[in-house]
């Protein structure tokens, strides 16, 4: 599974940007999407994931400025993030889950830049 993900940028305070990526390959039967976030020296940390079944499961920093959102027919997966603040900083990654054989595998694109900044 490859995963491509578009969007990032610099945007100001209270500001919005929309996050996209599409998954390639043997994207058949993922079953969770979702984006990662990691700013300099942290952990890399959940924002948002969505089950095949639209199920979404948010940070808690995130819930009511994030939505996430997917389309199973183009395994493509949306992150709209409003009202942003300086401490949305960091470099977000795509992720996609598969399960093989009832284990759970990961894919992961390159990351991408949101910068928020006056």
């Amino acid at each position: 599974v490859q995963l491509q993900a578009s969007g990032g940028g610099l945007v100001q305070p209270g500001g919005s940007l929309r996050l996209s990526c599409a998954a390639s390959g043997s994207s058949t039967s993922i079953n969770v999407m979702g984006w990662y976030r990691q700013a300099p020296g942290k952990q890399r940390e959940l924002v948002a994931s969505i089950n095949r079944d639209a199920s979404r499961n948010y940070a808690d920093s995130v819930k009511g400025r994030f939505t996430i959102s997917r389309d199973n027919a183009k395994n493509t997966v949306f992150l709209q993030m409003t009202s942003l603040k300086p401490e949305d900083t960091a470099v977000y990654y795509c992720n996609a889950q598969k399960l093989v054989f009832g284990v759970r595998v990961d894919y992961w694109g390159k990351g991408t830049q949101v910068t928020v900044s006056s």
